[in-house]
């Protein structure tokens, strides 16, 4: 059964939503991040993805406190990204309640201390975060293009013991235009052992389901729920 894990992008402490990683494109869902992800909780979701957009485009994080807040009045696992360029960064969210965090840029600019980390504090609390455009791994809050692509680019960090993939198409985030089901299916024949967090483009039910048909463990969906296209009663017997 996929996972399925709804998501909190943040910008001066809201609720947000960019379309296809444009800062200038946003908008505002909710003033209030704790009461949206009680309102997670008591729909039934276990899990939350929370992105600290401030700390992607400020290279550090902004929002812990925020993360705490939620962290200290929900029991939902938490995953946390958005600028941990640091061990202090990655330090400061576990301490602010966060039980995983997403871990992007400093995978592509700082492999050696990205693996220490994996080793360090273990598999199951490091997300790799493997955000791409135009088959590109994308680094900083989707601000550049990195020279690394998908496969080859999992394939070296699949080696060195990581287990969980957060994986956006950034051409498909914001968009309501379905996500990048051929990508992922292809990661999936590639490292079947890995468990893949599909994030960018999911528009409703439908698209849930057939990321599930092919095998995709796990989703990240955000803008579809905001905007309505979720239908919860159909997808809530998924977290019973």
């Amino acid at each position: 059964m996929i996972e399925l894990i709804p998501a909190i992008d943040l910008i001066d402490g809201k609720c947000v939503r960019l379309f296809k990683g444009d800062y200038a494109q946003k908008t505002v869902y909710n003033e209030d991040p704790v009461s949206q992800a009680l309102e997670f909780q008591r729909l039934g979701f276990r899990r939350l993805h929370i992105v600290d957009l401030d700390g992607a485009k400020s290279k550090h994080i902004v929002n812990d406190a925020v993360l705490s807040a939620i962290t200290q009045n929900t029991n939902l696992v938490v995953d946390f990204g958005g600028g941990i360029k640091t061990e202090e960064d990655l330090e400061k969210a576990f301490n602010a309640g966060a039980h995983m965090v997403t871990v992007g840029s400093v995978a592509v600019t700082s492999p050696e201390m990205f693996i220490g980390w994996v080793e360090k504090y273990g598999a199951e609390r490091i997300i790799l975060g493997a955000d791409v455009r135009n088959g590109k791994v994308s680094i900083n809050g989707w601000k550049e293009d990195s020279s690394e692509e998908l496969l080859p680019f999992l394939e070296k960090y699949v080696r060195a013991g990581v287990r969980n993939v957060l994986c956006t198409e950034i051409s498909k985030d914001g968009t309501l235009a379905g996500p990048a089901t051929e990508m992922y299916r292809k990661v999936m024949q590639h490292y079947p052992q890995l468990h893949l967090i599909a994030s960018g483009g999911v528009s409703g039910n439908d698209d849930i389901r057939q990321l599930e048909a092919n095998g995709i463990p796990a989703v990240v969906f955000g803008k579809a729920y905001y905007e309505g296209k979720i239908n919860m009663e159909d997808l809530c017997w998924q977290n019973e």
